[in-house]
Parts: structure tokens; sequence; C-alpha cells
């Protein structure tokens, strides 16, 4: 049976613990995350109807999201070259 990982509480904590062998580890608990790295130097101010601002936030809670960020993948979806 493989270890779970430990709730790490410092930066010593987590270096202490990257230095050992984790192959034992189970890091099925881990989900993936996505980091966003440009910065955001503006800002849009946008009124929408209350049900589409639901539907928006329920979306990104189902994928454990913030809705801006949902927001903001939505648009750069729309302009993505095709």
């Amino acid at each position: 049976m493989k270890k779970k990982v430990p709730q790490l509480k410092s930066d010593k904590q987590a270096e202490t613990f990257l230095a050992q062998d984790l192959s034992g580890l189970d890091f099925s608990q881990f989900k993936p995350a996505k980091f966003e790295f440009e910065k955001k130097d503006d800002q849009i101010n946008l009124r929408v109807p209350k049900p589409l601002l639901a539907a928006v936030k329920a979306r990104a809670k189902a994928r454990g999201i913030p809705y801006t960020r949902f927001i903001r993948e939505t648009l750069e979806l729309a302009i993505a070259p095709k």
C-alpha cells in the first residue's frame, strides 16, 4: 500500500520531504493545476444578465476554478487561431 503525501506547513518541511525517495507515495490525491504567469495589466467592466453570470459561475465551480479565470479562458479560446 502506498503512503499518502503529507500536508507540509513550511518550506523547510517541503525541502526535507522532496529530498527523499518519493516512489512509494500515492499521488492520486492531487489534482492538476494550471498556473497563469502572464501579468494582467488591464481590466474590463462588463454588465451581463444575472442568469448568464450564474451559469458562468456554475461552470467555473464545476471545473474548480475562479469564475474570472473561466471568463478569461473563454475569451482566449474565442480568439485563438484555428
